[in-house]
């Protein structure tokens, strides 16, 4: 082949390439108890692979699915993982020790006496609650080699850390299969690969808990964008609301001002539960907790409206026209 015509080759597959890898490809799924959306620049089969990841996921997490390996350990008090799974749970014990039991894995008796698992939701007796709260603390889960055992009465739930967890898992598998662009949203936790086939950043929506739209827009890359609000899952009784997220030093639903609390980090397993964790906190140690830990930035919104925003994302948020200036305050 003369050099022209094999330059003129050359550059024919790099354009038809380009092509191919500059065409989003999209997948919309329900798991998880969520609808999902998986957008990504590359081949269309890796949209399968994502959905696998998902599904195998939830398989071995789920609370509800009687041959999932959490419903099995909660139903006999002891289990062997997997070494994912088991990592997954080492985390988890990790984060909820960072967080001072903020976010506590052993909790779920209590959501589930709340009916946040079943949909139908009580007020339970204070002398319930004491007694449920017995059985909480992730101190008391024993982990020896791959074996994990729980005290009786206690239960454990992952739905703190798994979707974070699971945009993680994604986000490898993408890469592994050459994939520099994607952007996934499971649930409203958005997690974004890369930048834009055009060089640009990923804009994600911060969604307004008081409905109407969203509060602001971040610039991101290779970051996650995790809410947790108790807008999300909440009833009514008696003319007070209840949030599903439960503080576990209570057994109470968390209310303490705060309706939405956003983690950005490019660690989703941690901003999913961190984002927990905060709102649990409330704002003022909220805000303690960031100005002594590292590696991530935060969106406080309260019921008033008030908006605090840390000064690592700044010059990156984009305030909602909707939202007055005044509202807002940088953590400093």
């Amino acid at each position: 082949m003369k050099k022209g015509l094999f330059s003129l080759f050359i550059c024919i597959c790099v354009f038809l390439c380009g092509c191919y890898y500059s065409q989003k490809r999209s997948a919309t799924f329900f798991a998880m108890d969520t609808v999902m959306e998986i957008s990504i620049y590359g081949e269309e089969k890796l949209l399968g692979g994502c959905k696998d990841v998902i599904y195998d996921l939830e398989k071995k997490l789920s609370v509800t699915d009687d041959k999932s390996d959490v419903y099995i350990l909660n139903s006999n008090g002891r289990h062997t993982f997997d070494e994912d799974t088991l990592g997954l749970i080492l985390r988890s014990i990790e984060l909820c020790d960072l967080t001072g039991g903020a976010v506590d894995v052993t909790v779920y008796p209590l959501v589930k006496a709340w009916g946040f698992t079943t949909g139908e939701h009580r007020v339970p007796e204070n002398g319930e609650i004491s007694s449920l709260l017995s059985s909480v603390g992730y101190k008391k889960v024993i982990v020896s080699g791959s074996e994990v055992s729980l005290q009786s009465g206690m239960a454990i739930d992952l739905g703190a850390i798994a979707k974070g967890y699971a945009s993680d898992k994604i986000v490898e598998y993408l890469k592994d299969n050459g994939v520099q662009s994607a952007i996934i949203n499971l649930g409203g936790n958005v997690c974004a690969l890369g930048k834009k086939p055009d060089g640009s950043p990923w804009r994600v929506a911060v969604e307004n808990p008081f409905g109407g739209g969203y509060i602001g827009i971040l610039s991101v890359e290779d970051k996650c964008v995790i809410t947790s609000g108790s807008y999300e899952r909440f009833f009514t009784e008696g003319g007070k609301t209840y949030c599903h997220i439960i503080d576990p030093s209570t057994g109470y639903p968390a209310d303490n001002g705060l309706v939405s609390v956003s983690v950005i980090c490019s660690d989703g397993t941690f901003s999913d539960a961190l984002s927990t964790a905060l709102f649990v906190m409330g704002k003022e140690r909220a805000i303690e907790f960031y100005k002594t830990h590292v590696g991530f930035d935060v969106i406080l919104v309260e019921a008033d409206g008030s908006i605090t925003i840390s000064e690592g994302i700044e010059n990156t948020f984009e305030r909602s026209a909707d939202i007055p200036e005044s509202s807002f305050e940088v953590i400093s």
